[in-house]
């Protein structure tokens, strides 16, 4: 029987592991299979790496990152015990309560320690715990930074350079016999910090101004400036080695000093138990139900609204990106909503992929032609693809208005915008969510706690590389989720809605069928008031929406719907090529109540005089066959900038453009219509501005994709593969062939001459062995395999390759040389 012996290395232990364990690993941080590392050593390289020892950091929850805290400052390596106590401490305070938290600690650490080493962020057994080197030196104190626990360096780091005399001056003043030589000394002092006895002894004997001193740094951080001339309370620490200098003007409290006046612990308040997220109300579900489908349909009713508001060509796009403050300002009086709430919208359908550039030279926004699609599905299904898309999607609208980190303005629809973090936040949020009963809707400040001990470093601290609105940007990120998942519909009343969760859980079919029945069906009606308006008691059907948006405008919204008509919006209609009879005939068809007598008559007064002039191109004239209506135009002051002059009695002229012509003509209360160069009255319809077809934008994503099982388990048989590759064991030559082969260190290929070579691997696939092969492929890349050759034959030789697990063609003058595998190297 033999015995296991412990790694040395991260590598022996990653090759110790079995392939669920790598697979794991590799799970956890796909940054390490891009690309597919070539064996065990180039996958412990790189899990070492300062980029990939940050990223993992940051998605440790907060309990596993004080764990890897408490071993950064622990020697190294370090007992379970060791590591246990330091976040334990060394219970002798605090009774009953220090008794709970160590046995939360207690029940916590093995989990926390198994997250380390699925990770690969600590290895070794549990009486040689280590952390990678790269996670020491972000995590232990330094001079560049300070600890995350707080803690200072040790005595023997805190003393290195000192001179030997000062060191036996420090001796003497703690009462120590004095040694021979500096790291006996070293040795001895640290001996008195940690011996709990000694040092309550040595502290004991302190001033009270001494020990107020070392209260303000036993937590952190442990540095302090002294003067030239220090107090009596500081020359008094400074002289026993309890204040050690890191400069002429900074001192530092030793890690070990700190630790006793810390009772062992080196954080203040561990964290084993994820904090609970509270409720802060109790609803009924069916009215959170009711209440997030109401907020769907106006999430519907607004994103319309703005398509509307766009269909004939948007706003023009800023040269260096994004919408102008002016034109957000004109959608959100548009959509009677304030500008933060505009420029969600305006982010949302443009996520959705219902609005986009439309890449001319003067570059404007515009509805999208999937925007018509998405305009003919049914209610429920406009809405998960609203809620799909804005669970993915990377872009932030919180941030419009803010300012980026060179301090320019971020525009809505800027090229600034996106936050990789955001759809995790997101998703994170709303399964906090789910996890309460239906109808209970979450405190805010316990769901923010939550999220930070979840991921505690997520942009934040000094071993993030991510900009410093960090930790930050996360909890404004699930703030912005709270309110922008109500407006959206997701959440009623503050509570998860059905219909929301069934989307999280099972897809937008179930939410939609959920969503269906709470939305109501549209009308095909409105009622006609004798005040000039029309009321729709709900949502219309989408043409008789859309005609009725010609004729009349919206006056207010609500549960219904108020119009009015004026002679404005009947001219508009007349415009879009309606008839007079057509508008009658269109009111009486889609109105419950009569058409009141001054609605008919406004409609017919308007229509008389609608098209009596007309305007045309010249650079623009006026036709009218009633002269003395063109006598009063000109003599109107206002037409005056229009610079106009009679051509004929029936015909003026103008300097203006036709379109300022006859919009000045409007605003004079005349009811002009354009018309073409052979005379015939151009119809104005609404719309019908579309954008090329556009993919919606696609979600920057946070780090490499997690990768999927196959690709896993292909990834694990590869660095198997190439790992038996690089430590299979090789025959030593024999004295035959000892003259022919060039020297071949283990690490480097198998040098071979081509007769050599042949000989080889043509044995090798007579007696179907395996052989170690050096190769270089058409790129003039070098690699090692083993490979089983299966026939050899026209300058080729095919094997089954255990590199690659698979069965490949290698031209034989590729392969640098070959080597028969030793009988305890196969397999």
């Amino acid at each position: 029987m033999g015995t296991t012996t412990p790694p040395r290395t991260l590598a022996e232990a990653l090759r110790a592991r079995g392939d669920e364990s790598l697979a794991g690993l590799l799970r956890a941080r796909p940054d390490l299979l891009n690309p597919v590392p070539n064996d065990i050593t180039q996958l412990a390289t790189r899990a070492g790496t300062r980029a990939s020892v940050v990223r993992a950091l940051e998605h440790l929850d907060r309990f596993a990152l004080q764990t890897a805290e408490a071993l950064a400052v622990a020697p190294d390596p370090a007992p379970y015990d060791t590591l246990l106590s330091l976040l334990t401490g060394d219970g002798l305070d605090d009774g009953e309560q220090r008794d709970d938290a160590g046995a939360a600690i207690t029940a916590a650490l093995p989990t926390a320690l198994a997250t380390l080493r699925e990770q690969a962020l600590v290895w070794g057994e549990d009486d040689r715990l280590r952390l990678v080197r790269t996670a020491r030196e972000l995590l232990a104190p330094s001079p560049q930074h300070h600890s995350p626990t707080g803690l200072g360096p040790t005595v023997t780091e805190a003393t290195a350079g000192m001179s030997p005399g000062r060191l036996q001056e420090i001796l003497a003043a703690t009462g120590l016999p004095a040694t021979h030589d500096p790291v006996s000394a070293v040795a001895a002092l640290s001996a008195l910090f940690t011996d709990r006895t000694r040092m309550a002894e040595l502290l004991d004997t302190a001033p009270v101004e001494a020990l107020s001193v070392l209260d303000r740094l036993v937590w952190g951080p442990p540095y302090g400036e002294v003067t030239p001339n220090p107090t009596p309370p500081v020359k008094w620490l400074r002289d026993r080695g309890l204040l050690l200098p890191v400069s002429t003007r900074t001192v530092v409290l030793p890690r070990e000093a700190a630790l006793h006046l810390r009772a062992g612990r080196a954080h203040r308040v561990p964290e084993p138990v994820p904090p609970a997220v509270a409720a802060a109300a109790e609803r009924d579900p069916q009215a959170v139900d009711r209440a997030a489908a109401g907020q769907a349909f106006t999430a519907l009713s607004t994103v319309e609204e703005l398509l509307k508001l766009w269909n004939g060509g948007g706003p023009a796009i800023l040269r260096a990106g994004g919408l102008s403050v002016r034109e957000l300002k004109r959608a959100a009086t548009a959509l009677d909503v304030t500008e933060p709430i505009a420029a969600f919208w305006v982010e949302l359908a443009y996520g959705a992929g219902l609005l986009a550039s439309d890449g001319e030279t003067d570059e404007r926004y515009a509805p999208t032609p999937a925007s018509d699609e998405w305009l003919d599905l049914p209610a429920e299904e406009r809405w998960t693809h609203l809620a799909t898309a804005w669970l993915a999607a990377t872009r932030t609208p919180g941030l419009v208005g803010g300012q980026d980190a060179k301090g320019r303005a971020l525009s809505a629809l800027g090229p600034e915008l996106d936050r990789s973090a955001a759809p995790d936040v997101r998703l994170r949020v709303l399964a906090l969510f789910a996890e309460l009963p239906p109808g209970t809707a979450p405190d805010a400040e316990t769901l923010l706690r939550r999220l930070r001990w979840e991921r505690p470093l997520r942009g934040g601290t000094t071993t993030s590389t991510a900009p410093a609105e960090g930790t930050d940007l996360r909890s404004r990120l699930a703030l912005w989720t709270l309110n922008e998942a109500e407006l959206l519909g997701i959440t009623g009343r503050g509570a998860l809605s059905a219909q929301a969760r069934a989307l999280l859980a099972e897809g937008e079919d179930a939410a939609a069928a959920l969503l269906a029945p709470l939305i109501p069906d549209p009308l095909d009606h409105v009622l006609l008031q004798a005040d000039l308006t029309a009321v729709a008691p709900g949502p219309l059907e989408r043409p008789l929406a859309a005609t009725l948006s010609v004729l009349a405008d919206v006056e207010s919204k609500g549960g219904a719907t108020v119009y009015r008509f004026t002679p404005g919006s009947v001219r508009r209609a007349l415009d879009a090529g309606q008839a007079a009879a057509d508008l009658h005939a269109f009111l009486a068809a889609h109105s419950r109540t009569p058409v009141p007598q001054p609605l008919s008559y406004l409609i017919d007064d308007v229509a008389r005089r609608h098209g009596h002039l007309r305007i045309g191109a010249a650079s623009a004239y006026v036709r009218c066959d009633d002269e003395a209506v063109l006598n009063e135009i000109l003599a109107d002051r206002r037409s005056t900038g229009l610079r106009l002059r009679r051509l004929a009695p029936t015909v003026l002229a103008s300097q203006s453009d036709p379109g300022s012509l006859l919009e000045a003509l409007r605003d004079m209360g005349y009811a002009p219509a354009a018309e073409s160069a052979e005379g015939d009255v151009l119809i104005t319809r609404a719309g019908a501005r579309r954008t090329p077809p556009r993919t919606p934008p696609i979600p920057v994503p946070e780090g490499p994709p997690t990768p999927d099982d196959t690709l896993l388990g292909a990834a694990v048989r590869a660095i198997r593969a190439g790992d038996t590759a690089a430590t299979v064991v090789r025959k030593e030559p024999t004295e035959a062939t000892a003259g022919t082969m060039a020297p071949t260190p283990s690490d480097s290929l198998p040098r071979t001459t081509p007769a050599e070579t042949l000989a080889t691997v043509q044995a090798a696939a007579m007696t179907g062995s395996a052989v170690w092969i050096g190769y270089v492929n058409a790129d003039g890349a070098a690699s090692q395999r083993v490979i089983a050759p299966v026939r050899v034959e026209g300058g080729f030789v095919t094997a089954y390759d255990h590199t690659a697990d698979e069965v490949r063609t290698y031209p034989l003058h590729r392969i640098t040389g070959v080597a028969e595998l030793a009988e305890d190297g196969k397999g």
